[in-house]
This record gives structure tokens, C-alpha cells and sequence, in this order.
């Protein structure tokens, strides 16, 4: 399954929760979609519940049914608590943590931006999404004006977020230090991934 490029309230609307960033038509129709209105929500069976949450995580992070299989398998492959161990993963991708420092107003943006060619890693280009940062890294804009312009856009229209404590923001240098890795409190935490874990683990 490629990556979701659809209507995003429809997505919100579909998991009765803001998935994506919630708009005024959620707000008006907090009911599942559909011509006939809203409707009660039926009952889902054990396998449901568990799709549900994994096609939540996964469009949270936006990325492919291939991409989030992938990475669910390295988590397995890592000592620790599978699930706490695959969010932290998701977390410490290079896309997410643009999108935690404010330089992106969407993980789709951060995902851009990084594709884009307009981040540095340790003093290198990275233009790899899914790159895992690791304690110690700094992650910066690049000193190209129409970097620097995008960056700054977007965390003057994202102040209301709150940057996580793993991370140490310049906010005028446009440059972060990955400070140590997130605990499970600071990763997702509308999400029940241990419903994940015993979906895939069928």
C-alpha cells in the first residue's frame, strides 16, 4: 500500500480521532463518514481493533504499510520492550523530529523539507526521511535563504507546540541537538501499541 495522499479529514473522521490536523469539517462531523449520517459505531472484532490502531500509527507517521512492517520487524530484532522500542524508532526518524522542532507544520512538510535537500545532519545534507537520528546528533537548516525562510515560516505558525525535552532547539540558529532518546512517556501516546505487537505477532 503506497502512502496516503487522500482527504485527511476523512481519516480523522474514520478513526473519530485528529489522526491528521483536526479542521472545522471534523469538528462539525465527528462521526465515522458515509451518506447515511451519523450512525452508531459497531461492535469490531479483536483483529479489527488491532488493524485500526496500526493504520492509525501509521498514518500519524505517514508512512508506507512496507516502511512500517520493516521497522516493526528491526524492533523485534532490538533488546527491550518490543512496542516501546518500535515507537522510539518512529519517533527518532528524521522527518519526525523536524516536525517536533517546529520547522515543519505537518510530518508531511517535515518529510518534504527533508526531501528536499534543506536539512543537515551533522554538518551533512540528509535528504533521507526515514534517517535515524541517535544521541548527539545535531540537526540543522541549511544556510540557503529559501531554507531558512520555509524553517522559520513554520515555527512562527507552530508556536503553540511544545518542543520535547530530548531535544535542545537554537530556535535562532535554526539548529538542534538530539540531547538522548525519547522515553516512552514522550512518544506517542494516543496510541495502544501493544494492540500492534499482538496484531502482527498472529
Amino acid at each position: 500500500m503506497s502512502r496516503y495522499t487522500g482527504p485527511t479529514t476523512r481519516i480523522n473522521r474514520r478513526f473519530g480521532q485528529a489522526i491528521f490536523a483536526p479542521t472545522k469539517a471534523f469538528e462539525r462531523k465527528p462521526h465515522p463518514p458515509g451518506q447515511h449520517g451519523p450512525r452508531l459505531r459497531r461492535k469490531f472484532s479483536e483483529y479489527a481493533i488491532g488493524l485500526n490502531e496500526k493504520q492509525k500509527l501509521r498514518f500519524m507517521y505517514g508512512i508506507t504499510e512496507k516502511q512500517f512492517r520493516l521497522t516493526f520487524e528491526k524492533a523485534k530484532s532490538v533488546r527491550g520492550v518490543t512496542g516501546e522500542v518500535f515507537l522510539r524508532i518512529l519517533e527518532t526518524r528524521l522527518d519526525s523530529v523536524i516536525y517536533r522542532l517546529g520547522f515543519a507544520k505537518s510530518r508531511a512538510g517535515a518529510r518534504q523539507l527533508v526531501g528536499h535537500g534543506h536539512i543537515c545532519v551533522n554538518g551533512q545534507k540528509t535528504d533521507i526521511a526515514s534517517f535515524i537520528v541517535k544521541e548527539g546528533d545535531e540537526v540543522e537548516v541549511r544556510e540557503r535563504t529559501s531554507s531558512r525562510q520555509l524553517a522559520t515560516r513554520s515555527m512562527e505558525e507552530s508556536q503553540g507546540r511544545t518542543v520535547p525535552e530530548w531535544l535542545t532547539l537554537n530556535a535562532d540558529a535554526l539548529k538542534a541537538t538530539i540531547n538522548r532518546l525519547p522515553s516512552t512517556e514522550e512518544t506517542e501516546n494516543s496510541i495502544n501499541v501493544q494492540l500492534i505487537v499482538e496484531f502482527y505477532s498472529r
